[in-house]
């Protein structure tokens, strides 16, 4: 799984995209926490999820000060769209061992 950076999504360039599994990653500054940037975010989140991306929104403060956390809410999100296959019960085949 990969993530391009600064890539059109639609008529918005997006900060992180991984196509595979529909998830947008913007990192907001300051600006995006005052009432116009509030607008045109909200704007653009609802266009990204009427074209089925899930989007995560972080802080560039919280990306500087927290990155664990930053990675591990993306990891998470991640798994729950995309869970890891099961594998099969160990020890497949017959049971037991000469039938002789």
């Amino acid at each position: 799984m990969s993530f391009r950076r600064q890539i059109p999504v639609g008529p918005f360039i997006v900060d992180f995209v991984c196509h595979a599994a529909r998830l947008v990653i913007e990192i907001d500054g300051g600006q995006h926490y005052e009432t116009p940037g509030l607008v045109a975010d909200a704007a653009r989140d609802a266009y990204l999820k009427a074209k089925g991306f899930d989007v995560l929104r972080f802080s560039n403060i919280d990306v500087l000060t927290n990155l664990p956390g930053v990675l591990e809410a993306i990891l998470f999100l991640v798994r729950k769209k995309n869970p890891l296959p099961t594998s099969p019960a160990s020890g497949g085949g017959e049971e037991g061992g000469d039938k002789s």
